[in-house]
């Protein structure tokens, strides 16, 4: 369901565009649908003279669960072709020219987790954990985490992330830098809208600038994600990761 992300623009935030995970009964978990209309959200706000930056929301205790299983399971089962709707997400992270904010109130799971290495400044509460289970479910790192984490956090926390599936705290996560700021749960919203309504208050186009002089190059980010795609995708239809689906949703019976 298309309402299971919130896109809205808060009046007391002029210039701010919201996108909100929420699908609470699921903790969030990504379907193809929500992820379609993440990305038409991310590419409004990117169109949108009047948006000067965009923020990432989940909710309470939960940011996201990462991709939907029934949907991973439905997919490698069906030996289906072309590429998942995430990538098109992955793609417009890497097109936006905008501040991304992200503010983080307990799970963070794949996705969930990788999405904020696109973002310019994380917030995340105290009870927050990061965890990119990859591997536990033979998949590979996807979103250019293999090129970005270890730039951010070495390569043996970026090993203990993406290939190891350790989780990390939030303050784990922000000795790592794949987070800036952490606060208590309650003060997450708060504390993400400040932020996002303080950068879209700068000049814009010396902010937009600043922004592509500090993350780099965006095609060296693309083309990660798309050598991370065909591993992604192989692995995804492999018999390994059938079972490993299998098995995750009968232990969740």
């Amino acid at each position: 369901m298309t309402d299971h992300i919130e896109i809205t623009r808060p009046e007391a935030h002029p210039g701010v565009l919201v996108l909100r995970f929420n699908r609470p009964d699921k903790k969030n978990a990504i379907t193809q649908a929500m992820y379609q209309k993440l990305t038409a959200g991310l590419l409004e706000g990117e169109n949108d003279d009047t948006i000067r930056a965009i923020v990432f929301l989940g909710t309470e205790g939960c940011f996201s669960a990462g991709n939907d299983m029934a949907d991973f399971l439905g997919f490698a089962m069906a030996g289906a072709v072309g590429e998942p709707a995430a990538f098109g997400l992955l793609k417009a992270l890497t097109e936006v020219t905008k501040p991304l904010v992200s503010g983080v109130d307990g799970l963070a799971i794949g996705i969930g987790t990788t999405l904020h290495m696109h973002c310019d400044l994380t917030v995340a509460s105290d009870r927050s954990l990061f965890k990119t289970p990859f591997v536990d479910l033979a998949l590979v790192p996807e979103a250019a985490s293999s090129l970005i984490a270890p730039r951010i956090m070495g390569h043996q926390r970026a090993f203990a992330m993406l290939a190891a599936s350790e989780a990390f705290s939030a303050e784990q996560a922000r000795e790592a830098g794949l987070i800036w700021k952490v606060v208590s749960p309650g003060e997450v919203e708060t504390e993400t809208l400040k932020i996002a309504s303080s950068l879209a208050s700068k000049p814009p186009a010396a902010m937009k600038i600043a922004r592509a002089l500090v993350k780099g190059s965006a095609d060296e980010v693309r083309s990660r994600m798309q050598e991370e795609l065909v591993h992604f995708v192989a692995q995804l239809k492999s018999a390994e990761a059938r079972a490993a689906f299998e098995a995750f949703m009968k232990g969740r019976g």
